[in-house]
């Protein structure tokens, strides 16, 4: 294992519609990440600042991908991150597919022309001690004001369809929720509404992180909850703060297809690693 403190560390910066992220290659050499490093990693003013951090390691795919929280948190999921990754992948191997490995377990890429790149997510988590929640209830409709539905996409998900998703405070909504007790490993938060019968409109609050530009695993979950409301069908254009993702729930998975970015390199410090060591 390299020692980080002497070495530096390189690092990517990447966004999918402005849920951005700090990527990091472990592939030549693994290294140590705690809590406290990757927190400070997150700090916008003292360190880079991201949504979520995402390790790129060895795995029996093209790639193993290792997701952490903005508050040091890890996460089994994190769709945006894994388009990001999966497009440089492509890039880097020449590609137009790839397999990568995580705690969801193994998500296939695809390149889907345009500078499009689309994830397979796998199956919802749909049963209550799956997502998981803390007893067992009906998933479609909890008994929550407002009566959401819980989704698991690798995460959990509460999702609230809302007449107007614009006209929710996120910053006092999202946290009331992602540490409600019914959420034993706290949850994303998202509000929705429904524009048309293949279109909603969502905003989300990430356990961790907080308000977000967008999530992939959301808007998979909100997709899936809409289609299991009858509100749209399983096919869905889905309208964030940052963008627009396309959303598919077919047979093999919940598919999302969006833009992704690379928009810097960089070198972190062997003095700012060594204050977190």
């Amino acid at each position: 294992m390299s020692d980080i403190r002497e070495t530096g560390l390189a690092f990517m910066m990447m966004h999918g519609l402005g849920n951005d992220f700090v990527v990091l290659d472990a592939r030549a050499g693994d290294f140590a990440l705690s809590p406290a490093l990757v927190a400070g990693i997150a700090d916008r003013h003292r360190g880079i600042g991201f949504d979520q951090l995402a390790v790129i390691g060895v795995g029996d795919g093209d790639a193993h991908l290792t997701f952490y929280n903005a508050d040091g948190s890890t996460s089994a999921a994190c769709g945006n991150a894994t388009r990001c990754i999966a497009r440089h992948i492509m890039q880097e191997t020449g590609k137009t597919a790839v397999t990568l490995t995580t705690a969801r377990g193994a998500l296939r890429a695809v390149d889907a022309g345009g500078g499009l790149t689309s994830v397979n997510m796998g199956q919802p988590q749909l049963d209550w001690q799956d997502i998981p929640l803390a007893k067992a209830m009906d998933t479609l409709e909890m008994p929550i004001e407002g009566t959401p539905t819980a989704t698991g996409m690798g995460n959990p998900h509460c999702t609230f369809f809302v007449e107007d998703a614009c006209a929710v405070s996120l910053d006092q909504f999202g946290p009331r929720y992602e540490n409600h007790p019914l959420y034993p490993e706290r949850t994303n938060v998202q509000v929705a509404s429904v524009i048309g019968p293949d279109h909603l409109r969502m905003r989300v609050w990430e356990r961790g992180v907080g308000v977000t530009l967008a999530s992939g695993s959301s808007s998979c979950a909100v997709a899936v909850a809409a289609a299991r409301r009858g509100l749209t069908g399983q096919r869905v254009r889905i309208t964030l703060d940052g963008g627009t993702l396309d959303v598919d729930w077919r047979e093999d998975g919940v598919w999302m297809t969006g833009e992704t970015a690379h928009v810097a390199s960089g070198h972190l410090t062997p003095a700012f690693l060594a204050g977190f060591q």
